[in-house]
């Protein structure tokens, strides 16, 4: 049953996106977060820079 759930969730306007994760240097603490955005896949590498 997860399979099929997996399978049909693959269909449509959700592969469009993709899950941009970047690292990033807190500039108080100095200690490393992840900031997490959903982009569009023709705008990934503009996210990126």
């Amino acid at each position: 049953m997860a399979k099929k759930t997996v399978a049909s969730l693959q269909k449509g306007e959700g592969r469009t996106y993709s899950k941009v994760i970047k690292m990033m240097k807190s500039p108080k603490t100095g200690a490393y977060v992840f900031k997490e955005d959903m982009v569009p896949n023709d705008a990934v590498k503009d996210a990126l820079k």
